[in-house]
């Protein structure tokens, strides 16, 4: 067995020791150009004004997907053949993006309804199938809180993938209501009364000014189209007040509010009659 020569020492190193040495540096260095490029474009997001859950999450695969490429690089400076390593991370990525279609569906949801905002949290919304008010926007699916405290997580390829109707992002609204009454009633002092109701109530705008009017003739009453607007925050209270307050009116001025009634007829007939 010879002995290790000095030689053989530098050979090594040499061989070896330098490709390690680069290797080394060049993970650094990638490492902190990663990091640096990652932080920059992550300040540029908070500068627009990005939902913060975007910007960490771009934050955080920007830097992964750099360093891939920074270990590759390094690997490949130690002389290991790279091709096959790097065909093996695109086959893993292509299975794993088959695998997690409904995930990636909900992450660009995700990113599109944090990038649009077409609602924001404490909204009012009805989405992908389910109403409620906008907890939480995340990546992957939007938290929600249903009228009766329910909470409710909705993915959000769901709800990208459907109407959705937001109720606060208008400051104000119309309240929609069909008022009946009896086709013996004066039509002018129905409308008289509402309009003092509604006028009476300071939570209903003067301009849009309300609406009042006959909006059909019903099999039994007729029907009173009755629209005023109010602020977004006062809709049910005032949806609620103005039924009540309507009807009690209603009775101490003498209108009669109609409900869906027949009137049975009948005819005897006289052979059956002399038969019996």
């Amino acid at each position: 067995m010879n002995d290790f020569s000095p030689d053989m020492f530098y050979g090594l190193i040499q061989t070896y020791g330098l490709p390690l040495l680069w290797a080394v540096v060049i993970f650094i260095l990638g490492r902190i150009v990663a990091r640096t490029i990652s932080n920059t474009v992550a300040k540029a997001m908070i500068k627009a004004k990005v939902e913060e859950t975007l910007v960490k999450f771009t934050k955080n695969m920007l830097f992964v997907a750099m360093m891939v490429f920074v270990v590759i690089a390094a690997i490949s400076k130690m002389g290991v053949e790279t091709t096959s390593f790097a065909a093996v991370i695109a086959a893993a990525g292509l299975a794993v993006g088959l695998s997690l279609q409904g995930t990636l569906s909900n992450f660009a949801a995700g990113v599109l309804l944090i990038i649009f905002r077409p609602f924001k949290v404490g909204d009012f919304i009805d989405a992908g199938g389910v109403a409620g008010i906008v907890e939480e926007i995340q990546i992957f699916s939007t938290q929600m809180r249903s009228g009766d405290n329910k909470q409710i997580i909705v993915p959000n390829g769901q709800i990208m993938g459907s109407t959705i109707t937001n109720f606060s992002a208008k400051p104000t609204r119309r309240v929609d209501l069909v008022i009946g009454v009896s086709y013996g009633d004066d039509l002018q002092k129905v409308r008289s009364v509402l309009e003092n109701i509604l006028s009476k109530d300071e939570r209903i705008l003067p301009e849009p000014a309300p609406t009042i009017g006959v909006l059909a003739l019903g099999e039994s009453s007729v029907d009173f189209a009755v629209r005023p607007w109010v602020n977004s925050s006062d809709y049910w209270p005032v949806f609620f007040d103005l039924q009540e307050t309507i009807k009690v009116r209603f009775d101490s001025e003498g209108i009669s509010i109609p409900f869906p009634q027949r009137d049975l007829h009948i005819v005897s007939n006289p052979d059956n009659a002399a038969a019996a």
